[in-house]
C-alpha cells in the first residue's frame, strides 16, 4: 500500500511534515473543540477584568474571610465545648477516664510523659497549671492548643467527646506526683472539681 495514496483517498491536504516517513494531514479541528477553546479565551478575559480591574475580591480579602470565619467557628466550638457539668461528670466516669488514658498515650505522652510527669511539655500531675487548672480551662487548653507554646490545636483533629476523655484522665492524674516530676509551672490550682 502506498501513502502517498492517502492524500488522494481523503481528499485532505498533506501538511507536509514527515518523520520516519510518516506524512502528516492537515485536517481540520472539530468545532466543538474550536468553540470550547474560544470561549475560554473568552472566559479568562471576563475572569482577569473582574479579579483584577473589577470589583471581584482580591486574594487577601478572601483569606481575611475566610479566617475570620475559622476564628469564629473555633470561638464557638471552645464556648460549646467547655461543659461544666460535663467535664466534671466524665472525671467521675471510670470508663470516661480509662478511654482518656489511651488517647493521652496516644497523643499526649510524648511532650507530657507517660505518667503526666512532664517533658517538653509541663507536668500534668501537679497543682499547677500555666493555663489554668479548671476542668473548662483544660479542655480550651487541649481544643485550642498554645501554638507558641508548642501545644497542638487538638479540636481540628479531635472529636470532642474523646477530648471530654482525655481531660477526664488528666483530671484523674491531679496530685498524684509520678517519679522524676518536671518542676511546678504556673499558679496553683485548689479548686475542686
Amino acid at each position: 500500500m502506498d501513502m502517498g495514496d492517502k492524500n488522494d483517498k481523503h481528499d485532505v491536504p498533506i501538511s507536509g511534515h514527515a518523520y520516519d516517513g510518516i506524512e502528516e494531514f492537515d485536517n481540520r479541528l472539530p468545532r466543538w473543540w474550536v468553540y470550547m477553546f474560544y470561549l475560554s479565551i473568552a472566559f479568562a478575559f471576563l475572569y482577569f477584568c473582574y479579579y483584577s480591574l473589577g470589583s471581584g475580591p482580591s486574594p487577601r480579602q478572601v483569606f481575611a474571610e475566610d479566617r475570620a470565619a475559622i476564628d469564629d467557628a473555633r470561638a464557638a466550638a471552645a464556648a460549646a465545648g467547655g461543659d461544666e457539668a460535663a467535664l466534671k461528670a466524665a472525671a467521675k466516669d471510670a470508663h470516661e477516664v480509662a478511654e482518656g488514658e489511651k488517647i493521652f498515650a496516644q497523643r499526649c505522652a510524648a511532650c507530657h510523659g507517660d505518667h503526666a510527669q512532664g517533658n517538653i511539655g509541663p507536668n500534668l500531675a501537679d497543682d499547677y497549671w500555666i493555663h489554668g487548672g479548671r476542668l473548662v480551662d483544660i479542655d480550651r487548653t487541649i481544643t485550642q492548643g498554645v501554638p507558641d507554646k508548642g501545644m497542638p490545636t487538638w479540636g481540628q483533629t479531635m472529636k470532642s467527646d474523646k477530648i471530654v476523655e482525655a481531660v477526664a484522665y488528666i483530671r484523674s492524674l491531679r496530685g498524684t506526683h509520678p517519679a522524676g516530676a518536671k518542676a511546678p509551672q504556673g499558679e496553683l490550682y485548689t479548686g475542686d472539681d
